[in-house]
């Protein structure tokens, strides 16, 4: 089949930017009707739409902060912020950028705290929560540095707003200044990774965020700046960092997303054409991403739920700026389909707010998003976000006042579903609500979870995934993407090797019951997992079957509450010898052993007491310790395994609340 007409248009321009490149074209996730979906969220135009053309309205903006004592007061305390960090700080062409995933601990993997004060001149440690003197290490300083570059372009756009807020030129000679600093100085920053052309950041990832503020800001200072020096930013900065973002991640990837939405805003401020048609409708443009990265269930197919926001922020920056420049028509379906990704999580969360983490985002997410609703009411009118935006005092709501509310802001009620496309599945019975994630569509962000279920008792965290660190840690490839952090079988203590779909055998609403399996688990096994809510039970029968011979075969299981061990446990010097480094990190490791069952109660606090019971045909060993949690927190957690090496096993795991 060939390839639509823009699609043929846009390669051939692709290819005159970037070189030649081998394209692979996947069909895209059907999406029907997508500015129906989740109607009772939006917010409607008289034509229908639940999107608009983001506004800026400068001179509505002069009288609100002219006539208005709040704004007025909000007004000086942004001009105060500015000026002491134009008066204080100067970026510097001798530091060097690190990842922003380094800033962590070397005791506990907790994350660093930033401060403005330049490391090993005005302060001579870092800290974290737990960790309170870190050595300032150069692998530290370089992500010192990454923060405080970000701050630093955000003043910039800061100040040429200001400038244009209140026509004092002084900020659009210092921002104006900065931008001349980073046009004569960017191709002297080498990129800091081989193969990676980043050169103020270290990743491009970070290079194509900080360029639409650049974008930003130029667009600002407008005519005010003479054409020739305008052109020697085009040329000397500018075009260097559109060729940079465009040699790379030619894939359906969030990093492309953000790629693609700084390059077509680069392309609105020079009014380039061809380069707004590539950034669009290249081989992996952005209609691309969103039609092949977002998936039916409208969840980013990387499947951490932290990149559906994530993603959201990208193409929020180009919506707003296609809005203000009259370009958002052109837009219409992705803005339809984005607004989806942004409201869709909302229909997965425990009913304390908090999110399922599969994937590797780094913490535990909750809904609704409030902060990002807010931000996004510029496009997306919905009742919360213009609710939110009512209560704010900044840019976005002084030169684009929101709307009221048409009604009031409810949360969706969440039930059972199979999320299909995203190879997730929603049981919701009674007073349970479990997450399964039973497979992966893309290997980027995978760990070794397939399999891995989370589940709430009422409010109550029975067991959840704590997800990742920053990945400069070693934990982070050591311990959190591993299958010992997870409830999923084990194979010689690992969990899944690669990422595959897996399958959807069987699922019911009701009774609440899905099965799944995962035919290639391992090189060397199999494994499959049916989880059912029976009134107040939950039960998990969990199979893991070797293909390759007698295999020591187990199960990791996670409890977040405090479990009163049952007489017979010892402290345990067999866990580490013969297993997988993962098995390292626990701590306090106490074993027995049983035959056919074990039953244990687990005690969560505020009444909630579960009876646990795994039950394993014949004998096996239960090891029990404190594992890492999400830094610097740790969780009770359990070991299964078969006595003798076997090439098959069934663990079920049965949990029932009980009393204290």
């Amino acid at each position: 089949m060939s390839l639509p007409s823009r699609f043929r248009v846009a390669a051939f321009l692709l290819s005159v930017a970037i070189g030649p490149a081998a394209v692979t074209w996947g069909a895209s996730y059907p999406k029907p009707n997508p500015a129906r979906q989740f109607a009772e969220m939006k917010v409607y135009d008289a034509k229908g739409r639940a999107w608009r053309a983001a506004k800026e309205d400068w001179d509505g903006a002069r009288r609100r902060v002219a006539d208005d004592a709040i704004w007025a007061e909000w007004l000086r305390r942004e001009r105060e912020a500015v000026d002491r960090w134009m008066a204080k700080h100067q970026d510097r062409v001798e530091w060097l950028p690190g990842w922003s995933h380094d800033g962590v601990s070397p005791k506990d993997a907790s994350r660093v705290i930033w401060t403005e004060q330049i490391p090993l001149e005005e302060v001579q440690f870092f800290a974290s929560p737990s960790d309170p003197q870190i050595e300032i290490t150069p692998k530290l300083h370089a992500w010192w540095v990454v923060t405080f570059r970000g701050r630093h372009v955000e003043t910039l756009v800061r100040a040429a707003r200001l400038f244009r807020l209140t026509g004092e030129t002084r900020y659009a000679e210092w921002a104006a200044g900065q931008m001349d600093f980073y046009a004569d100085n960017f191709l002297k920053w080498e990129p800091q990774r081989p193969g990676h052309p980043a050169r103020l950041f270290w990743q491009t990832l970070t290079e194509a965020s900080n360029l639409v503020k650049f974008t930003e800001a130029v667009r600002l200072l407008g005519t005010t700046v003479a054409p020739e020096r305008r052109q020697r930013w085009r040329t000397q900065f500018f075009e260097p960092e559109v060729k940079a973002l465009n040699s790379n991640f030619q894939t359906i990837h969030n990093i492309s997303t953000w790629q693609r939405c700084a390059v077509a805003q680069v392309a609105l401020l020079f009014e380039d054409e061809t380069m707004w048609r590539v950034a669009l409708d290249g081989p992996f443009g952005l209609r691309r991403q969103m039609a092949e990265g977002i998936t039916s269930d409208y969840l980013w197919h990387e499947q951490s739920l932290g990149y559906n926001s994530f993603v959201v922020s990208a193409v929020m920056s180009l919506f707003t700026a296609a809005g203000i420049q009259g370009r958002a028509d052109e837009l219409d379906e992705e803005m339809e389909t984005t607004e989806n990704l942004m409201i869709a999580p909302l229909y997965l969360c425990f009913p304390n707010g908090q999110l399922p983490n599969p994937a590797d985002s780094g913490g535990i997410g909750r809904a609704p998003n409030r902060q990002l609703f807010a931000d996004t009411y510029r496009v997306f009118p919905t009742t919360l976000g213009l609710a939110e935006a009512a209560k704010m005092r900044d840019w976005n709501t002084l030169l684009d006042p929101p709307a009221r509310t048409p009604r009031d802001f409810e949360m969706p009620p969440v039930t059972s579903r199979k999320l299909e496309s995203t190879r997730m599945a929603i049981l919701k019975s009674g007073r349970w609500q479990v997450f399964v994630h039973y497979g992966q569509v893309t290997r980027s962000h995978s760990q070794s979870e397939a399999l891995n279920y989370s589940a709430f008792f009422g409010e109550t965290d029975i067991t959840h995934d704590p997800g990742t660190v920053g990945y400069g840690s070693p934990l982070h490839k050591g311990y959190y993407t591993r299958g010992l952090n997870h409830n999923v079988p084990l194979v010689n203590g690992e969990g899944q090797e690669g990422h595959d779909a897996g399958q959807l055998l069987s699922y019911g609403a009701s009774p609440a019951q899905v099965s799944v399996a995962q035919p290639k688990y391992r090189p060397e096994a199999r494994a499959s997992r049916t989880i059912a809510i029976e009134g107040d039970a939950l039960i998990d029968t969990a199979n893991v079957e070797s293909t390759q011979g007698a295999q020591r075969l187990g199960l990791a299981l996670h409890l977040q509450g405090r479990v009163r061990l049952p007489a017979g446990f010892r402290t345990a010097a067999d866990f580490t010898p013969g297993r997988p480094g993962a098995f390292e990190y626990w701590r306090e490791v106490r074993s027995a052993e049983f035959r056919d069952r074990a039953e244990f109660d687990v005690d969560y606090g505020s009444g909630v007491v579960m009876r646990v019971t795994v039950a394993v045909p014949g004998e096996f060993k239960l090891w029990h310790g404190s594992s890492p949690d999400t830094p610097p927190k740790r969780r009770e957690s359990f070991y299964v395994e078969l006595v003798a090496r076997s090439e098959r096993a069934t663990f079920t795991t049965t949990m029932v609340p009980g009393t204290k």
